[in-house]
């Protein structure tokens, strides 16, 4: 009797091991970050806990289409993309869970996560103003709706407004402004341009720097990746909107949420955990020169040395909530 009973505590406890070794020996994450931007993060969090990640990389797009496709199927436990307006999106696509933790709400300031805990900012950035150093003063500048006044006339670059960037931008001001007053600021803007928006924020500097434009609007990031090519370059940053009334750079998040049907529900929870930790907020923003979202972690020395500024204090859902707002606006602008 008592060699049988032991035989069943045995077999339940060599069960439990098996469970549990295979609950935290791997997950598998869906992420629209460049490979060489996120590998990094996962072997760091390998070496430091064991647990194994597999991965896809694709678009945003794509990998929301395929999360639905594959339903209670996907073996993805986790989504990691950029823009709030993504974020926004899968959570509204029903993809993602809600997440109840402490440490995430103490790491992540509200504005930067989902209002029902679908999904969390993990890096931050900012979308500002950048200028040639040879043919603006700093003096010259001050908010992004001055972009569309007559002093910029033929002297204005942008990206695509096909860019969820700028349609993250335009929603964000939608929500501040309201959508009269917005359409007059981006029309303006139109009204402004020196040359067709340019499908990337790298050509638009590229082409401010070469003299086509003077002044132009992109994330932090790309600035410091064309400096760090070239050192040369003549742009330099301008944080916009920073007058006592003023409402502040707008800046957007890369964030992760926990997949509807992941199979490692509690493991994509402590990774994402890991993930806006003091060791992990350092290498997630210094790796693609972004800033932490967790407000205990100073920024790399290179973005540090671009200033200090005041953030939009504006939540991100209505990055999400009024996109679609936004771009009907820009179309009605003729902004392409």
């Amino acid at each position: 009797m008592r060699t049988k009973l032991f035989s069943l505590l045995l077999a339940a406890l060599l069960s439990f091991v098996f469970v549990g070794s295979t609950f935290a020996a791997e997950l598998t994450v869906y992420s629209a970050r460049k490979e060489h931007l996120i590998k990094p993060l996962f072997e760091a969090y390998t070496a430091q806990t064991g647990v194994e990640i597999r991965y896809i990389t694709d678009k945003a797009g794509p990998l929301l289409q395929r999360l639905k496709a594959e339903g209670k199927n996907t073996k993805a436990d986790l989504l990691i993309t950029v823009d709030a307006g993504n974020l926004w999106h899968a959570g509204n696509e029903g993809i993602l869970q809600p997440v109840q933790s402490e440490v995430l709400t103490a790491n992540i300031p509200a504005n930067l996560r989902d209002k029902d805990n679908q999904w969390f900012g993990l890096s931050l950035r900012a979308r500002t103003i950048v200028y040639n150093t040879n043919k603006v003063k700093p003096g010259e500048l001050s908010t992004y709706a001055a972009l569309g006044e007559p002093a910029w006339k033929g002297r204005l670059l942008l990206r695509t407004s096909k860019k969820v960037y700028n349609q993250s931008l335009v929603a964000m001001m939608i929500a501040e402004y309201g959508e009269t007053q917005t359409e007059q600021i981006v029309k303006g803007w139109v009204a402004n341009l020196a040359a067709a928006p340019f499908s990337n924020d790298t050509k638009t500097m590229q082409a401010i720097a070469a003299g086509q434009g003077d002044v132009g609007i992109v994330n932090t990031y790309y600035f410091a990746r064309l400096k760090k090519k070239d050192p040369s370059v003549p742009l330099a940053l301008f944080w916009p909107n920073q007058t006592v009334d003023g409402s502040g750079v707008h800046v957007n998040v890369s964030g992760a949420g926990v997949t509807k049907h992941a199979k490692h529900p509690e493991a994509a929870i402590k990774f994402i955990e890991w993930l806006s930790s003091d060791k992990a907020q350092n290498l997630f923003a210094d790796v693609n020169q972004e800033y932490p979202v967790n407000p205990a972690v100073k920024p790399s020395d290179e973005v540090a040395s671009w200033g200090t500024f005041t953030a939009s204090p504006f939540d991100l859902t209505k990055a999400g909530e009024l996109q679609t707002d936004a771009i009907k606006l820009m179309d009605r602008v003729g902004y392409r």
